[in-house]
Formats: C-alpha cells, structure tokens, sequence
C-alpha cells in the first residue's frame, strides 16, 4: 500500500465546502471595496432636466434585532436598539442615500442621495418600533440655474443640515456647499451657493465635506454651521473641519483614531456633537462608530475629540452607514436614525436603524 492518506468523501465534500466559503468570502470583498468606490459603483446620473417629485414605493423588512450574535440584547454601549427596517424599492433611483433629517414628530424625513436626488416620506411605527415607509417621493435635487445638480456634475452630495426651513447640502465631488428654501419650495427649491472658507476648496474631491449639522440655538455658537471632511487630513493625520459663519468661524480638526473617517454628524438637544465614523478592511469588514463631542470645547483650532457611544462591527445589523439624525420626542427621550448608502450594489443594503441614547 502507498504511504499516501486516502482522504474519505465526507472530508472531501467537507474541503469543497470550505474552499467555496473562502473563496466566495474573497469575491464578496472585493466587491464590497468596489461599491465603496463611487467612481466605479454607482450608476450614471441620468437626469438632465427638471423633473416633478414621483411617488413612489419603498418595501420594509422589519429588523428584530441588532445583534446577530445575540438576538435578545437591546442595549448597546449608551444606546438602546429600538428597531430597524431593510429596504428597497422598484424605483431605479432608489438608493445611495447618504443622510437624512428626521422631524422631531419623529415621523417625516428628508433625506438626500449621493446621486443628487431628494427623498422624503414618514416612518410608521408600532409602538416605538419603525415598520415600514409610507408618503415617499423622490425628485432631484435643483442647482441655482434650476438644472438638476446630477446633469451639472454637482454629484456626491454627502450631507444635510437644517435650519428651520432651510437645507444645507455639502456636495464632496466639487466642494461645495448648497442652501435650499425648503420650507417655502418643497422639493422644488434651487439651490443657492453657500461661500466658504479657502481651505474646504483643498479636501480631496472623494473624501472632502460628510459631516454638515448646526449649533445649538442656546449654545455660543448659535448660528455656526459646523463642518467636517470624510478624511481630509492636515500635517498630523487628523480630520480637517471648518466653522462656517456665526460669531467665531474658523477652521477646526476632529482626531482621527484607528483609520476611522467620518460619514456624518448630529446635534444633541445638550448641543453637544454626535460623529458617526466608518472604517472598512479586508481584515474586519466594515465597522462603525459614534463619538460625542462636547459643544464646549468646540472652538477655532481646537482639535476635537470625545467618548465613544457605540463601536461595532459586521457581527451586527449594519452596513455602509452614512446618515445620522438625531430628534426628541415629547416623552423626553433622545432618538438616533442611522442610514446606509447601498452604493446602487446588489450586495449591499439600505438600512434604517433606530435607537435611543440613554440618559448619562
């Protein structure tokens, strides 16, 4: 007899089995890193002129829990899961949604797509939990000419901040920074060129402005719009950001910890600063963060930085999170929305996960 192992058919099919897992965990990667190119993943902009808002039809599937792992565990660092939602929808625009502001009725939102197209609705709830989209339009978002931003090459537009009845939308492609009388125009607004500081012209066209959100009306910064890039780093390796208007504009930097970049940001009722950051790896996967910065020590120069509020990886219900939105209820009680950006890419989803920030 041959001094060879004769291997059985069950630890043959069993070395099949692991090399197709090995080998299909390699083709999901690499896909992954590719939908998290835009300049490769995303579809064209198709749009060359105005259109009218479409109504149109979003599925939800409703998530129970936010821990695979452990289906039964609803708290998370200093948060608390309240639900979530997977969807889609037949509309070929769908999708790529990189923020969002809620209401504080805690139903309506408006939320904008990297492809430059608005979409709003309400989340209907039972009880506190979120199950499904009703009232959803899409419409693309209008430059000052009244052409849509996606036909003007005005796309990437990463972030929403609200002021009343005014939208501000940061668009990362040409770093800029739009105005919208929503709340006289709708959905028909044009958007109106906002000036800014020289340094948000130097971010890197693909990782320049994600974060938009204002200060607190009872805070010293009233007024201020704060900014911060995706990863546009200055000499030390950490995140430039920018205070734009109110009483003391000027540039800030937020410290950049574990390669993580920034995907978006919130305003507590506290005026304190909510950071939701991301970080994917071959090694990891996609991960996401939320730090709390406080308002106080947000100044020109200053170099931000704060605790984290949740750290977590792929073993939970997330995806390419690129929105956060924060809204108090009448019961007092703080709620975050987080968004994921699909990228237009069959393997990836949009989700919509809510949780409430448990009182320190």
């Amino acid at each position: 007899m041959s001094g060879a192992v004769q291997s059985s058919p069950g630890s043959r099919i069993f070395a099949r089995v692991r090399s197709l897992v090995r080998d299909t965990r390699l083709v999901i990667a690499v896909l992954l890193i590719v939908s998290l190119n835009p300049t490769t993943a995303q579809t064209p902009v198709r749009q060359t002129v105005a259109e009218p808002p479409v109504k149109i039809e979003i599925n939800a599937v409703p998530l129970d829990a936010f821990e695979t792992r452990d289906p039964g565990k609803r708290r998370f660092g200093a948060l608390e899961f309240r639900g979530g939602l997977v969807l889609t929808s037949p509309y070929r625009e769908f999708g790529g949604v990189s923020a969002l502001r809620v209401q504080p009725d805690g139903s309506r939102f408006i939320a904008i797509t990297d492809q430059g197209r608005w979409l709003r609705g309400r989340i209907v709830y039972n009880g506190t939990r979120p199950v499904r989209i009703a009232d959803a339009e899409m419409a693309p978002a209008l430059g000052p000419s009244g052409r849509p931003l996606g036909a003007m090459g005005w796309y990437d537009t990463e972030a929403i901040a609200e002021d009343g009845g005014t939208l501000y939308v940061g668009i990362e492609r040409v770093n800029r920074i739009l105005r919208f009388d929503y709340g006289r125009s709708g959905l028909a607004a044009r958007g109106q060129v906002v000036p800014v500081p020289p340094g948000v012209a130097t971010l890197p066209n693909n990782k320049g402005l994600e974060c938009l959100t204002f200060a607190g009306k009872s805070t010293p910064l009233a007024g201020t719009l704060i900014a911060i890039s995706e990863r546009g780093l200055d000499a030390a390796g950490n995140i430039k950001g920018f205070l734009i208007g109110g009483r003391t504009p000027g540039e800030i930097v937020y410290r950049r910890q574990a390669e993580f970049d920034v995907s978006d940001c919130a305003t507590l009722p506290s005026g304190d600063l909510l950071v939701l950051e991301r970080k994917f790896r071959w090694s990891t996967g996609v991960q996401i963060r939320i730090r709390r910065i406080a308002i106080a020590s947000v100044a020109p120069g200053a170099l931000l930085d704060g605790p984290l509020l949740l750290d977590v990886d792929m073993g939970y219900q997330i995806d390419n999170m690129e929105g956060l939105s924060v809204h108090t209820l009448p019961s007092g009680e703080t709620v975050l929305t987080l968004i994921s950006d699909d990228n237009f890419s069959f393997l990836q989803r949009t989700l919509l996960l809510q949780f409430t920030l448990m009182p320190e």
